[in-house]
């Protein structure tokens, strides 16, 4: 048979049996889709992580409190013990740095805002002028918290657009008095709706000065310390400028952590490109199990066309063209199984990045086309040994189960 010959068989063998042919299909596409779905999810979430860590700027460093060994990122870089606290002194210590350009200390807790009988749970973050641009927010009405010395606890605040719409609908917020926890603060600003961000949703933020924060919470410790460097060229020196400040400030006692924004970009990275594909290739195993259904059900189609095949024989079809005609017939399968997958797939990761916008659930190109190649490797490896058992049957006893 000719090349177009053993497609035209395999087509109708397919076709023959319909509810059979979906059902492998089905089997098939589950395993694309899944490989397709899982891997936009965890794509999408390093993608989002990398904006946004990447809206900060190239220029930014993080002093934390503590110290991690390893001198890059690690779980202990966020939930680390703290032998010191980094203080308001420490930060404005930081901002007379020669390649210092910005810095803004964080105090961040949460507490109850208060306004008119409107009571709600919020984040505050206490935080200096610098903030604004550090974040890459923007003022819609009034203006942002005033540039002053960092242990000065002026009663003022910014909040977001949500809670501007929420505690004062259809009016304007600025110069209104508000109540977070026991402390009664004036606001001089709204913040325009910017979403969430570094896993704050700013637009239900309160922003105080970074010492009203400590008063309301009972600390003088800091949470962190954002420091932007005068350009990305300058982030080594300007790392080591820090450290050298704090050490000195410090007795010489290397009791905290300093990383930049490349080796936390680069830690989450790693950590969900890893993930990525350790979904990837759990999602893979359904091909193999969709494999085995492809062999399994070929295997009962030989018996069931053992006649049709004793006489394509006894017209003189060799053992060679039986075998490529039911690995046409496996392929077909698989491609049409793939291809269906790769549909559900893309509907699935729709439905993802339908459902949660900020997160760029797109599958990436390797994905799909390890999870199309896989289907197609499988189903054709699978349909090999029920092409071979096709292949060996005698004619004479073949017909004779006619």
């Amino acid at each position: 048979m000719s090349p177009a010959d053993t497609l035209r068989f395999a087509t109708r063998a397919a076709t023959a049996w319909p509810l059979r042919t979906a059902l492998m299909m089905l089997a098939m596409s589950i395993g694309v889709a899944a490989v397709v779905v899982l891997t936009a999810l965890g794509d999408g979430a390093r993608r989002y992580v990398v904006n946004e860590f990447s809206a900060l700027g190239a220029s930014l460093l993080i002093v934390l409190p503590g110290r991690t060994e390893t001198g890059g990122v690690n779980a202990g870089s966020f939930v680390s013990s703290t032998p010191r606290e980094l203080t308001n002194a420490d930060a404005a210590a930081l901002l007379r740095l020669p390649l210092v350009q910005r810095v803004a200390p964080l105090a961040v807790g949460n507490s109850e805002i208060a306004v008119g009988g409107r009571l709600r749970e919020v984040t505050v973050v206490g935080t200096s002028a610098d903030f604004l641009e550090l974040r890459g927010l923007k003022i819609g009405h009034g203006g942002f918290l005033p540039r002053e010395d960092f242990n000065r606890a002026s009663a003022v605040a910014v909040i977001g657009d949500a809670l501007r719409s929420e505690l004062f609908p259809g009016q304007s917020a600025v110069g209104r008095m508000i109540r977070v926890g026991d402390t009664r603060l004036r606001v001089i600003g709204v913040l325009t709706p910017s979403g969430r961000g570094l896993g704050m949703t700013t637009d239900e933020l309160v922003l105080v000065p970074v010492a009203t924060a400590q008063a309301m919470f009972d600390t003088s410790g800091l949470f962190r310390i954002f420091v932007e460097a005068r350009g990305r060229e300058a982030l080594p020196a300007t790392q080591r400028q820090i450290e050298e400040r704090l050490r000195a400030r410090r007795d010489d006692e290397l009791d905290f952590t300093v990383i930049t924004q490349d080796a936390v970009l680069g830690t989450f990275d790693r950590i969900l490109g890893a993930l990525t594909l350790g979904v990837a290739g759990i999602a893979a195993i359904s091909l193999a199990v969709a494999g085995i259904l492809v062999m399994n059900v070929m295997l009962v189609a030989v018996t069931q066309r053992t006649a049709e095949i004793g006489l394509l024989k006894a017209l003189g079809a060799r053992a060679g063209t039986i075998r490529a005609a039911f690995l046409a017939e496996a392929a077909l399968l698989s491609v049409a199984g793939a291809l269906a997958g790769f549909a559900l797939g893309h509907a699935g990761a729709w439905g993802v990045r339908l459902a949660f916008p900020q997160l760029p659930a797109w599958p990436p190109d390797w994905a799909v086309i390890a999870a199309l190649a896989t289907a197609l490797g499988t189903g054709v490896l699978f349909g090999v040994l029920p092409a071979r058992r096709a292949a060996r049957l005698d004619p004479v006893q073949a017909l004779s189960k006619r």
